[in-house]
């Protein structure tokens, strides 16, 4: 996979590409990395807007990869520091996109390393679950973990999450390092490219 292009940031359903196209979805909380992990996928590029300030992402951001399927990154959820209509409109956004778009085929859920599973992560989890989508785990930020931390991390999603099965649904994932870049763009060339 080396083609990517950013194609449309959608707001509200209408604005959303009407192709048929597949999508794989990333979601997670505020500030877990996923405009980070779509730049390290396809580094040296840098598609993806970064910030380091939690809830800069507010729309549905479309990015085409391989003119074969959509990399979808929707809005991060659970920063405190928006006003509590934006965080409804949010959660109608997302609730809205899951429930009117026929073409998600896959999601990726994005959790930050150093923090537990939040309740918000495992709300996510079961939305997704609910609907019977292909469902994968990305620990993202562990280049800022020790190795003994790490496995602490690992420990702690298995509890939560006792499905997760690392390197088969589950994947560690560094954007400074590339941990596990290779594992994931093998696993969406499988899905997408073959």
């Amino acid at each position: 996979m080396k083609k990517i292009e950013f194609v449309a940031s959608a707001f509200n359903m209408n604005e959303i590409p009407k192709d048929d196209l597949p999508c794989a979805v990333l979601c997670g909380r505020s500030n877990v990395g996923k405009s980070s992990f779509i730049n390290a996928l396809f580094s040296p590029l840098k598609v993806a807007r970064t910030s380091s300030t939690p809830g800069k992402t507010r729309s549905i951001n479309y990015y085409l990869v391989e003119r074969k399927f959509y990399l979808v990154d929707l809005p991060g959820f659970g920063y405190a520091k928006v006003s509590k209509s934006e965080k409804n409109y949010w959660e109608l956004l997302i609730t809205n996109y899951f429930d009117t778009n026929n073409n998600i085929s896959t999601v990726f859920h994005l959790i930050d390393a150093r923090h537990k599973p939040q309740p918000l992560d495992l709300m996510l989890n079961e939305f997704v679950r609910s609907r019977e989508l292909p469902y994968f785990l990305i620990l993202s930020k562990t280049d800022k973990l020790k190795q003994s931390e790490i496995a602490g991390a690992k420990k702690d999603v298995i509890e939560v999450f006792p499905e997760i099965i690392f390197g088969t649904n589950a994947f560690l994932f560094s954007a400074v390092k590339h941990t596990g870049k290779k594992e994931i763009i093998k696993l969406l060339s499988s899905l997408y490219l073959s």
